[in-house]
């Protein structure tokens, strides 16, 4: 069994279908980009993979374990850990407490919880800023360390939703560093939402595109770029004619 796997997993609203029967896998030490228009489903199934919602059906299986019906902090235990579009960081916390919270996930020793925070900080090019408050500090910075939060859980698996969104290109290539440095350095498998195709297209060892909650299509970025049902859902004839011209890669 991959490390992780879809099956045929479908959530509704009522009657509204967010995700219809997606299946898909994941190997060890994969970074997977997730890509499709908004209101393709693509957060619903973050939410539903690390426990946010359950599942109408559908089986999600991690690390040789049936995750289907567990809760969020269960599955972060387990070693499945995400970020959101929104970083809401408590006003009242620096950022080392912030990365701290996440670090309590694994151990309840306070003087552990910091050890670790710093190492992660380290790592991430966070610890000259680890005293200030998350409100302090500009967008790629928060984004990072929301980045850093997850990590301290231990995860084996990082789920990232949009870390990208809002920057600049020069700020895109330094999360991007990031990330290439959570998945080559540390060892940490990746599957991230994004619409901004620079990054994803240059970081994913793989795609999975949805659309209207369904997969249409998976497999590597040059593939992906050239599937017709992609061009006519998402990417349009602009990315394809602009991908080779120095586009920022920014969808609009």
């Amino acid at each position: 069994m991959a490390f992780l796997e879809v099956q045929k997993m479908t959530k509704t609203f009522g009657g509204l279908r967010a995700n219809g029967n997606i299946s898909f896998s994941l190997e060890k030490h994969e970074l997977v980009g997730v890509i499709g228009p908004n209101g393709a489903g693509k957060t619903t199934l973050f939410n539903c993979i690390s426990g946010l919602y359950p599942v109408t059906s559908g089986r999600v299986f991690f690390d040789g374990e049936d995750i289907t019906d567990l809760k969020a902090h269960e599955v972060a235990r387990r070693g499945l850990a995400r970020t959101f579009q929104v970083y809401v960081a408590s006003g009242d916390l620096t950022v080392e407490e912030n990365v701290m919270v996440g670090c309590f996930m694994q151990t309840r020793s306070r003087l552990q919880a910091r050890e670790k925070a710093r190492r992660i900080l380290g790592e991430l090019k966070l610890l000259d800023l680890s005293s200030f408050m998350v409100r302090e500090l500009p967008v790629p910075a928060q984004k990072r360390v929301t980045m850093a939060t997850a990590l301290g859980t231990q995860p084996k698996m990082l789920l990232l939703d949009e870390v990208a969104a809002g920057l600049n290109p020069v700020e895109i290539e330094e999360i991007m560093g990031s990330i290439r440095h959570v998945h080559d350095d540390m060892g940490v498998t990746v599957m991230l939402i994004e619409h901004v195709m620079e990054l994803v297209m240059k970081v994913s060892d793989r795609l999975v595109v949805l659309d209207y909650g369904e997969k249409i299509a998976d497999g590597p970025p040059e593939a992906i770029a050239r599937d017709d049902r992609v061009v006519q859902a998402y990417l349009g004839e602009r990315y394809v004619k602009e991908k080779g011209k120095g586009s920022n890669g920014v969808m609009e």
